[in-house]
């Protein structure tokens, strides 16, 4: 997709991060916009600035893992402006750290924020019979295993291979919709603090194990250190988007590891550290 002047994109997780620079490349791009969130004054804080600019904008408050609050999502955008070209089905939190067997049953829940997106939008984007591109929010966490990670790698994983698996139905059906996948590392995002907006029913009383706390100190760690921002994440997006590029892999210097886990896999061997080109930030 190269002239999107014009065009309708909807946002999920639209408040901060990703969704939120997404929504500025977009409304500078002049695409009309639908964001969402969950958490309304972040939302609408950055609906008024994407108006104040001159976009026409609609805001909707939208749980991702509720299936019937993205289709309500994708009924009022096409209410509003009559087709949407361009998803980024971003919204998600990172999950619980720790050990496997250590993880709560409700850190495994509302996982499915990805799957409504693409089940409400991709078919109103077939009827439309146009060029249009779908955009999932993954991790490169999505790539490799690390330690203390399962919730977050198992959906970061699941995002891959669920988008690698669109991207191949969709040829299959001879669509005119285009798939890229984000994989980024560590970038300085609230992401570190996406528990704040966690479903009541999904909040896990028991306090923290050892395990957690190691992995929750690491990743704050980690995140604050990043240093590539959201916006620089979002123009990479965007670039992806006008090239029709699946893989969207902001640091590339991870792909060692990468080629190092498929490696393992070729040569049938136990997984190696996925810590090995980077000793320093090992979990200890």
């Amino acid at each position: 997709m190269k002239d999107l002047a014009g065009k309708v994109a909807v946002v999920t997780g639209a408040g901060s991060g990703f969704g939120r620079e997404f929504a500025r490349i977009a409304a500078g791009k002049r695409m009309n916009l639908v964001l969402a969130d969950v958490q309304d004054d972040a939302l609408h804080a950055v609906v008024g600035e994407v108006r104040a600019g001159g976009v026409e904008a609609l805001g909707v408050h939208t749980d991702v893992a509720r299936a019937e609050d993205v289709q309500e999502l994708a009924d009022r955008a096409t209410a509003k402006f009559g087709a949407v070209h361009l998803l980024f089905n971003n919204a998600g939190v990172a999950g619980g750290g720790g050990y496997v067997w250590e993880t709560s049953l409700k850190d495994w829940q509302g996982l499915l924020g990805v799957v409504n997106g693409i089940r409400s939008f991709v078919p109103l984007m077939l009827r439309q019979d146009c060029e249009c591109h779908v955009v999932n929010t993954a991790s490169a966490a999505g790539l490799v295993s690390a330690p203390l990670m399962s919730v977050y790698n198992v959906s970061k994983h699941a995002v891959v291979t669920l988008s690698e698996t669109l991207f191949h139905d969709l040829r299959l059906a001879s669509a005119k919709v285009g798939v890229s996948v984000l994989c980024p590392a560590f970038v300085p995002t609230n992401i570190r603090s996406s528990e704040r907006n966690r479903p009541p029913e999904l909040a896990d009383d028991a306090p923290p194990r050892p395990s957690q706390i190691a992995a929750r100190e690491r990743s704050e760690k980690a995140v604050v250190s990043g240093r590539l921002s959201a916006a620089e994440v979002a123009r990479m997006t965007f670039e992806a988007v006008r090239e029709n590029r699946f893989y969207v892999i902001t640091h590339p210097k991870m792909l060692a590891s990468v080629e190092l886990r498929m490696q393992d896999v070729l040569a049938g061997r136990n997984p190696s550290d996925p810590y090995t080109f980077k000793p320093a930030v090992k979990p200890r």
